[in-house]
């Protein structure tokens, strides 16, 4: 008998990633064999009865794999639902891909911000993707309130201490400055929780605006927001390539 644990199970049948797996599982929404699952619990795929609300999951049907990339704007949540009713990623999707079982957002892009989101119901996708060992680059054009100066600049790519622990250097370029605004182009191989807007309120110059426009070799182009598109073979090659994600 070949056992697996419950949430890597559930992120391979794309029902969740797998850390929203575990969130589902310490919720009592899933059941192994009858019984409430418990984080931690090891099921064979084959011989195990597992149920997700009420209802089998079955490994001989697996769900259809999806990646896609969205320009989600500004105001909209990153998250699959919100218990307040606001306007979250999924009601960006066309019908056609809302009545595709799992999906959910890869990583995050906080609600004032803008551009490149993947989203996608392949939950081994999900986890290698946003484990940190990876550092896929992502891509930022960010208005900054004034000019900031060279030392500046160069103290950003070096790292500056957040709660203590220091950001991984970055790459920070000058693309144009204006009278009181100036617009960068940042790339991060990380993605601590506002690390950009915190890093450039540290140094004192908050941000104006940010929009996220690359993923790895996944890039926004002309995609309107609000407006959705799978990723190509090529694209989703260059991801897993560089996470070595073994096919599934």
């Amino acid at each position: 008998m070949t056992t697996e644990r419950l949430q890597k199970v559930l992120a391979h049948w794309g029902v969740a990633s797998r850390r929203h797996a575990e969130n589902l599982i310490r919720s009592g929404q899933v059941f192994v064999n009858g019984q409430r699952a418990q984080l931690g619990d090891k099921v064979d795929p084959v011989r195990d009865r597992i149920e997700y609300r009420g209802q089998p999951l079955n490994p001989r049907h697996p769900l259809q794999r999806l990646y896609l990339l969205l320009h989600k704007p500004k105001g909209v949540l990153c998250t699959c639902h919100d218990p307040q009713g606001r306007t979250t990623v999924l009601d960006l999707l066309p019908p056609m891909y809302r009545r595709v079982g799992g999906l959910h957002p890869v990583g995050r892009l906080d609600a004032d911000s803008s551009g490149a989101l993947l989203l996608t119901n392949d939950g081994a996708f999900t986890y290698y993707l946003s484990h940190p060992r990876h550092h896929i680059p992502k891509t930022y054009r960010v208005w900054v309130q004034g000019q900031p100066p060279e030392r500046v600049l160069q103290r950003w790519r070096e790292g500056v201490p957040l709660e203590g622990v220091m950001t991984l250097p970055a790459a920070v370029k000058l693309l144009r400055s204006e009278s009181d605004r100036s617009l960068l182009e940042i790339i991060l191989h990380e993605g601590r929780n506002r690390q950009i807007r915190r890093v450039a309120d540290q140094l004192g110059y908050p941000v104006l605006a940010l929009q996220r426009i690359a993923i790895g070799s996944v890039y926004l182009g002309n995609l309107r927001p609000r407006a959705v598109r799978p990723l190509s073979r090529r694209e989703l090659a260059a991801l897993t390539a560089k996470t070595q994600l073994e096919s599934q």
